[in-house]
């Protein structure tokens, strides 16, 4: 049976995740907070920051960049584009 969150993001009770998506106190937060929708939608965002600023996920100031990222788009005030990005016609 599907795991249920009070999704902080989306501010509904949503379906949650099956795990937490990446190690320590921020990836139990997002297990306990974050449903798998607005995870999904993270996910696609995070493709456009990494296409846009061409981050290594290799290099540490670049995963940092990163989480920066997600807990403004999670748990902030959301995360605008890049200012240089233009969606595909």
């Amino acid at each position: 049976m599907a795991r249920t969150v009070h999704c902080v993001k989306l501010n509904e009770d949503l379906e949650g995740l099956d795990a937490a998506p990446i190690r320590g106190e921020m990836g139990d937060k997002i297990y306990n907070t974050i449903s798998k929708k607005a995870w999904n939608m993270w996910i696609e965002h995070s493709k456009m920051i990494v296409n846009e600023y061409r981050l290594s996920m290799a290099s540490p100031d670049a995963r940092a960049v990163m989480r920066k990222e997600m807990e403004k788009f999670l748990f902030g005030e959301g995360a605008a584009p890049p200012p240089d990005f233009k969606p595909q016609q």
